[in-house]
């Protein structure tokens, strides 16, 4: 192909593309939970899968009905099926296309090889064999450089946000390193080879892209393990594994309650009053509602003792009302239970800024037999949950971001101040047993006879010690999704009957009262449920052809030989860096080992990062 022919042809999306199938696969994808990529790990403002992979095909095979377009194109469209198309407006090469397109674009299509060879064969026409490399220089949340390798390029993404290059290396980067590779844990090789082999027959060799990976004496194949399916399994396994070591360190912090699995203690913030008669310790509650199911409604019932300046509470069920809660208006304006005066908002940030606020129990939240139970708070679980003693805690100032983080006014200043002492005991607890995990996933990937070639993930190995540190990534995005689950800024959704998480929005808010989880229950939020988030997404990636990762200023990036897809950042919408420390702090405790140069800074490169920030820049 020469410079004058890619002048001269016309590509797809330079002349007309089927836009309204794109809106609504890209529409829909918002209601796909299990498997899609976003659940993998959060990220702000991420960009459709099925504009993504339109874009891109698009962007690579010519428009069929132009009279330069390649002949062979032309005639691999006119091979495609008919479809509405070609039915409403005559049987072109174009229209053709754009029924294909459409199967393209939906969801379905991101597992279906049919359709997605069919992709490749027209780009590898349209691009005379030579599709070239693609790189997406702001790659965010991963749409774009996922979708090109889903299409069968090579993948390169760049970000200077480190979450960001650890979300990219996790979809594009490290899948197709183990592709069509079985799982190394022992409960997947016994069914695999049964309770005599073990797994012990199956010897590794180095991936090769659809290809077997092993070979096995007792005559089984992998084929059930094609693509990331079988990194999936272990990450499965292993953050089971994880699931059952922490309760054996800190179940005792997670009693039942009445018999039952408590899902959720539910908290308010206290100050202490300012009137000087009073001095009770006022509860902050904006909400008594527990559960607005018909039926099944419950609240929270207060009883102020104006002798003893005290505040106690009742839960209630069945018929009744909740009582109107203290909060005034907006903002951090409240009124005193007990003396009924009213607290400026700057006594209630003086207070939170001197560590004076505290927490008291207000609601215990179980795992009924007939759905969820609400009980009152006993002094037993709230001095239990006050009891844990964390030995490590995320250090770090939250940035100064008032269009977004809004914490800080009330004395939540540092990372560790977002979490109540038990939740960080079981962050931390989890944290660790990633690196536990990690040893462990390593000795079984050498009992499978996975190359012992110390070379680890960061430098491109492919052997026992790499695939060990492989798992513990998507373990580490586990821990990651539980700190968006178990912080002192989550809340209960009383019309769901289940937890807020964290960033129910873009921003770190004040919560006044707030929802400790129980990552050890079956409901929104357990530790379980996160790893089921994870592997259900790494089970579904292509894996097919090689990606690269890189986290470089943009600004700074070698283009050269490859194509550039991106969706720059907002130019001033949201604060990702500010944001994303958050995130952060606990993955570069149990990261920072496996990618020391990622994450070499104590919190996220913020000064040249693409945004308009006010406080940054005035």
């Amino acid at each position: 192909m020469t410079a004058n022919d890619t002048i001269r042809r016309k590509k797809l999306i330079e002349v007309a593309l089927p836009l309204e199938a794109i809106n609504v696969a890209s529409a829909r994808e918002k209601s796909i939970r299990h498997g899609h990529p976003s659940t993998l790990h959060l990220w702000w403002a991420r960009r459709p899968l099925a504009a993504a992979r339109a874009v891109i095909f698009t962007s690579l095979v010519d428009d069929p009905d132009d009279d330069d377009a390649l002949p062979a194109f032309v005639e691999a469209c006119r091979k495609l099926p008919k479809g509405k198309n070609v039915e409403a407006n005559g049987d072109t090469p174009r229209m053709r296309l754009f029924d294909f397109i459409e199967k393209l674009v939906t969801w379905e299509a991101t597992t279906d090889e049919a359709i997605l060879n069919t992709a490749r064969e027209l780009i590898l026409i349209a691009t005379e064999g030579n599709p070239p490399p693609l790189l997406d220089p702001f790659a965010g949340g991963g749409a774009i450089p996922l979708e090109a390798q889903r299409l069968g390029l090579e993948a390169h993404a760049s970000d200077l946000n480190p979450v960001a290059v650890m979300i990219n290396k996790a979809q594009i980067e490290i899948p197709p390193r183990f592709a069509d590779m079985p799982p190394v844990n022992p409960r997947d090789r016994e069914k695999m080879f049964g309770d005599d082999d073990g797994g012990r027959g199956m010897i590794y060799h180095a991936p090769t892209y659809h290809a077997p990976t092993y070979d096995a004496p007792t005559g089984k194949s992998n084929s059930t393990w094609r693509g990331a399916s079988g990194l999936a399994a272990d990450v499965r396994y292993y953050g089971e594994w994880m699931r059952e070591k922490a309760w054996e360190k800190i179940g005792h912090l997670y009693p039942t309650h009445n018999g039952e699995t408590v899902i959720a203690w539910l908290w308010a913030r206290t100050v202490k009053c300012p009137n000087p008669a009073c001095g009770a310790q006022m509860p902050l509650v904006t909400s008594f509602q527990l559960s607005k199911k018909k039926g099944r409604e419950a609240w929270v019932e207060y009883h102020a003792d104006k002798q003893a300046k005290t505040v106690t509470f009742e839960v209630k069920t069945g018929a009744g009302k909740a009582p109107e809660p203290p909060k005034i208006g907006r903002g951090a304006k409240f009124k005193c239970l007990v003396c009924d005066e009213t607290a400026p908002v700057q006594h209630i940030k003086d207070e939170g800024m001197a560590k004076r606020m505290d927490a008291q129990l207000m609601a215990i939240v179980t795992e009924g037999a007939k759905g969820r139970s609400y009980y009152s708070p006993n002094p037993e679980q709230e001095q239990l949950a006050k009891s844990a003693q964390p030995e490590w805690y995320p250090t770090g100032e939250i940035p100064d971001e008032p269009r977004a983080i809004w914490c800080k006014l009330y004395g939540l200043i540092d990372f560790g101040d977002l979490f109540t002492p038990r939740q960080l005991v079981a962050l931390t607890t989890f944290s660790d047993l990633v690196h536990e995990a990690r040893a462990q996933a390593h000795a079984d990937a050498l009992n499978a006879g996975l190359p012992d070639d110390g070379i680890p993930l960061r430098d491109g190995g492919r052997g026992a010690l790499a695939y060990g540190e492989a798992v513990s990534v998507y373990l580490a995005f586990g821990v990651d999704k539980s700190t968006d689950y178990w912080s002192g800024i989550c809340s209960w959704h009383n019309s769901g009957e289940k937890m807020r998480n964290t960033f129910g929005r873009q921003a770190i808010p004040m919560v006044w009262d707030y929802a400790e989880a129980n990552p050890f229950s079956e409901s929104t939020g357990n530790w379980i449920a996160n790893i089921d988030w994870i592997w259900k997404v790494v089970e579904r990636l292509p894996a097919n052809s090689n990606g690269e990762v890189v986290q470089q200023d943009a600004a700074h990036l070698n283009l050269d030989a490859k194509t550039l897809s991106t969706d720059p950042p907002y130019y001033d919408n949201i604060g990702y860096a500010d944001l994303s420390d958050f995130f952060y702090v606990w993955m570069r405790k149990t990261l920072r080992d496996i990618y020391p140069e990622i994450f070499g800074t104590m919190l996220v490169p913020k000064e040249p990062e693409l945004i308009a920030s006010p406080y940054r820049h005035g």
